[in-house]
């Protein structure tokens, strides 16, 4: 059965990284869907996310408003600025953060995740 999920019965009982909000719209528990994961997160002005990664996810992040600059690698060491409109993958296992590089308005990015657990893991920053 097809199911519509408005803005205001997003689930944000999902896993979350400081630095971001994350709200579930397409779940096992919102849609009964057995593989698809997808929801959203926030960034507010100027706020970095944690270092984290999803274990065994893949995972598929869609700008949709603001300018985000990625770091991701064994020590962060890689960075690239994605804008509205930017597809971003990234592997199993990647430790990486998003950062919003506007000090005046929200990034806002649309998740896509191939699995229905919500693998989360904080780290450590390996910048030291």
């Amino acid at each position: 059965m097809v199911k519509i999920i408005r803005p205001n019965e997003r689930d944000s009982g999902t896993a979350q990284t400081p630095g971001m909000v994350r709200q579930s719209g397409i779940s096992n528990t919102l849609t009964g869907s057995e593989g698809l994961w997808m929801g959203t997160a926030v960034n507010s002005p100027g706020a970095c996310s944690a270092a984290h990664h999803h274990g065994s996810n893949e995972s598929g992040i869609y700008i949709l408003r603001g300018r985000v600059r990625f770091r991701w690698g064994e020590k962060l060491e890689h960075d690239a600025i994605a804008e509205p409109g930017d597809f971003i993958f990234v592997p199993p296992y990647e430790v990486h953060m998003e950062e919003n590089m506007d000090q005046d308005g929200e990034a806002e990015l649309l998740l896509a995740r191939n699995s229905q657990e919500q693998i989360v893991v904080n780290v450590p920053d390996p910048r030291g």
